[in-house]
């Protein structure tokens, strides 16, 4: 199935179950990311191939920093890994990798490995691939409200204009449309604090399979439930 003009735009993917996949195997949990890594760059490349336009992936929340700092410095050199064993591929395939967070608090080498690799695909038209790292919801609206209310303070904006739009376009995906779906496998029935304002309006999907074991066949599943859906967006 290809995606047509004017159907589906943007998937976004809470990648949940890693953990919890290496556990029931007796592995460790690093193992279970790892395994997460695989699941993640097929779901890449199927998007790319049906013409989805978006796809944002939860990859490490503001949250996660509470984990033990081993499992959190593995995170990083995996997706360190992932940037710098994929680059090649993302630029030959198109994809525009944007990252949405605050990259000033990651780790040096993590930034600037997510900084080459953003630089890099910058010019590509193809898929719009964000990956969100050291990202909350909350956090994201609270810097947007503290940036309008500085910009108001100095004069740069009409307190009276601040609409949606306006506050949109202080957000870490400005210029970005909303989900149109958020899937999250692993049996979780919840937001985990991710795209807060975003996805007021988006179909949500819940699988119970980790996501290590999320395959392109259960994303299409996802978009073909999408599909059977009637959004009214609180019209009739």
């Amino acid at each position: 199935m290809s995606i047509k003009r004017n159907d589906i735009r943007h998937v976004a993917v809470i990648m949940d179950g890693n953990g919890r996949w290496a556990t029931e195997r007796g592995l460790p949990r690093i193992q279970g990311h790892r395994a997460g890594v695989a699941a993640l760059k097929e779901i890449i490349k199927y998007s790319g191939e049906i013409g989805l336009e978006y796809l944002t992936l939860y990859v490490f929340s503001t949250e996660n920093w509470k984990r033990p700092s081993i499992e959190v410095n593995s995170l990083m050199g995996l997706l360190i890994e992932f940037v710098e064993k994929e680059l090649e591929e993302l630029k030959a395939n198109g994809v525009k990798l944007m990252v949405i967070g605050d990259l000033e608090s990651l780790p040096r080498n993590v930034r600037a490995s997510l900084e080459r690799a953003i630089l890099a695909t910058e010019k590509n038209k193809g898929l719009h691939l964000s990956v969100a790292v050291n990202y909350g919801g909350r956090d994201e609206i609270v810097r947007a409200v503290k940036r309008i209310a500085d910009d108001a303070a100095s004069g740069r904006i009409d307190a009276a204009q601040i609409d949606d739009r306006m506050i949109e376009s202080y957000l870490y995906t400005a210029g970005i449309p909303d989900p149109d779906l958020v899937i999250r496998p692993s049996g979780e029935l919840r937001i985990s604090n991710f795209l807060l304002w975003q996805i007021a309006y988006s179909e949500l999907w819940f699988s119970n399979c980790y996501w290590p074991d999320f395959t392109p066949e259960d994303f299409q599943r996802a978009i073909d439930d999408y599909y059977r859906r009637d959004r009214r967006y609180g019209g009739l």
